[in-house]
Formats: structure tokens, C-alpha cells, sequence
């Protein structure tokens, strides 16, 4: 499989084809939602460049070069990794250190590359900072960085990379890969594709991490609670939840990927749920919403997520989902 990429041959060729015509810009973006592939995808490409051999095959054969092995395990001298700090900013002087590395030499390869993860997470002070190597970058560096969306980042940053947008394949791509390359069973395969979305990393690495998928069964069971539960055990939920707010994250991911099923079910649509290990109960909850209350529902956690993202009060956000979720008694 060319680069070792599942799926994404588009943007596999693109870059090829950028480095076999000796036309590599000096900075590209990648696209795209959470596990969709950036990350792999620019490793696959710093591999690439500081290749010793075939630039576009070496990292394709069991027998790689060292220089691919040492990027592969985050160990080249000539290859940085950049991303937020504990506390979920990338800061400036964390830019204003990697300025330094890049205006050296390359010890080993031919390209110093940097690979700045999650760019969206870099504070003004920083995205400012990099604007200055992108518009004056110095000979022999290459920058690599990812972000959830263009639109997160400054547009004079956006204009000077070159922006591959990934984009999340296909269903049964990702079932047969989980099966073949990582052992997973059948059963197991068609649920972590169908809850991915097409997102292979996000569904690799809920396959190798099971308390995850534990927690997923857990926050689903506290949901059909809450729906036949009085505002008073509500809010006391919304107060415990809104402590940790890892845990609120991934709590919303759950509820709006089981009430997104519910509204395509209450609309009758032929579009494959994601839930596909909960489909009876999910046509059962159906039955009792109007496909206008499922939107509204669905409406109401999106609203939440946006909030929490936008730094408000988080037991205040829970607590106004928690009047809009609907009152049913549960399954």
C-alpha cells in the first residue's frame, strides 16, 4: 500500500508527484476531523523527504533505511514535533525554540522538518510567530503542520502553505483494514468503522484501547437514565460531569453520535447508523420523537459542545442541556 496510508490516495499522489518533479513547497497543511490521518500522513511525508533511498518507496518495504526507521520513531535529529503543552495551548516560545532548530543545518537528511500538530491550538502570539518563517523560510526547511479546519487558523498562515484537506473514507475501507492489518474480529471491525465515521486513526486506536470503548457502554447507559430522570438528578449529573471536562468531551462525542442516529431513524433516512450494535433500541427510541424534537436534541448537544469550546461555565452549559433534553421513560 503506497506510503502505508489507508485510503487518502488522492493526496498520497499529490505529494509523489511534489517530490519526484522536485516541486515540494515549503510548507503544507493538512485538514481535516480528529483521526481522519494528518498525523500519519505527514510522518509518511517528513519520511519521504529525508528518504536515503527512494524517496517514495523506501518507507513501503520491510527493509527501510535508517534515516525512515528513525523519523518513523520520533528519533531523527533533523525531524521535529511540535504540539500544545499540558495545558492544550502551543505557545510562542515553544515557535520561538523550534526558529532556532530550523535555522540550522540539516545534520543528517536534506531537509530540517518541522511537524506542528493540532495547529489550531497555538496561541495568536504563536501563529504569529511562524507567519514570519513562512513568509521568509529558511533554505532546506520544510514545515508540516495540521489543524481540525483551515478556517481555525489565520488566513495569512493558511495562503502560505500548500492545504491538503483530508477527508474521511469509506465505511468498509476502514472495516477491512481493522480486520486485515490489525487483527480485529468482524464484529468488532463494523463497529469501530461505522462509530468512526471513516476516521481510521480514531477507530485503531478505540480498538486498542478498551476501557474507551467501556466508557462509551457506560455514558450510553447514563443517557437513557437521565431521559426519564427529574431536573434535580440532572443537574446533580451535569455538576459531577462538568468537573472534568476530558470527560465532558467525550461524553457529548457519544450523545450526539446516539441522538444523531435517533433523528435519522425518527426521518426514516437510508443513511447506515453509526450505533450499529444499539439499531433495535435506537428504532425503538424512534418511535416515540418526532424527527423535529430528535433535531432539536441534536441541536442542543452541538450547542453544548460549541460552548464548552468557547470556554463557558461548564456546569452552566450542561445544565442548560440538561432542560433540553427530552423527558421519556427509558428503554
Amino acid at each position: 500500500m503506497p506510503w502505508n496510508i489507508i485510503g487518502h490516495q488522492w493526496a498520497v499522489d499529490l505529494l509523489k508527484r511534489d517530490i519526484t518533479r522536485d516541486r515540494v513547497r515549503h510548507a503544507y497543511l493538512f485538514t481535516g476531523p480528529p483521526g481522519v490521518g494528518k498525523r500519519t500522513l505527514a510522518l509518511a511525508m517528513a519520511r519521504a523527504l529525508n528518504c536515503e533511498r527512494a524517496p517514495v518507496t523506501c518507507h513501503v518495504t520491510r527493509d527501510t533505511c535508517r534515516a525512515c526507521r528513525l523519523i518513523a520513531s520520533g528519533g531523527h535529529p533533523d525531524v521535529v514535533t511540535l504540539q500544545a503543552d499540558a495545558a492544550g495551548t502551543l505557545k510562542v516560545d515553544q515557535v520561538r525554540e523550534l526558529q532556532k532548530q530550523l535555522s540550522l543545518s540539516p545534520n543528517e537528511g536534506p531537509y530540517r522538518i518541522a511537524i506542528l500538530l493540532r495547529f489550531q491550538e497555538a496561541s495568536a502570539g504563536a501563529s504569529n510567530a511562524l507567519l514570519k518563517t513562512l513568509e521568509e523560510p529558511p533554505p532546506r526547511v520544510k514545515l508540516l503542520l495540521t489543524a481540525d479546519s483551515a478556517e481555525a487558523l489565520l488566513p495569512t498562515i493558511v495562503s502560505r502553505c500548500e492545504v491538503v484537506a483530508l477527508r474521511p473514507i469509506p465505511i468498509p475501507e476502514v472495516r477491512s483494514a481493522l480486520e486485515q492489518r490489525w487483527g480485529a474480529a468482524p464484529d468488532q471491525a463494523a463497529l469501530l468503522a461505522h462509530l468512526s465515521g471513516g476516521r481510521v486513526g480514531w477507530a485503531v486506536a478505540h480498538l486498542q484501547d478498551e476501557p474507551a470503548m467501556q466508557r462509551r457502554s457506560a455514558v450510553l447507559t447514563e443517557l437513557r437514565q437521565l431521559l426519564g430522570a427529574s431536573h434535580v438528578t440532572r443537574f446533580a449529573y451535569a455538576e459531577k460531569l462538568s468537573k472534568n471536562r476530558d470527560s465532558v468531551s467525550e461524553v457529548l462525542v457519544h450523545w450526539l453520535s446516539y441522538w444523531r442516529d435517533v433523528l435519522l431513524a425518527a426521518s426514516g433516512s437510508n443513511v447506515p447508523l453509526a450505533n450499529v450494535d444499539l439499531q433495535t433500541e435506537i428504532h425503538d427510541q424512534a418511535a416515540r420523537y418526532t424527527p423535529e424534537l430528535a433535531r432539536r436534541t441534536v441541536q442542543a448537544i452541538r450547542q453544548a459542545a460549541d460552548r464548552l469550546d468557547h470556554n463557558i461555565n461548564p456546569r452552566l452549559a450542561l445544565e442548560v442541556l440538561m432542560l433540553d433534553l427530552p423527558h421519556f421513560a427509558t428503554l
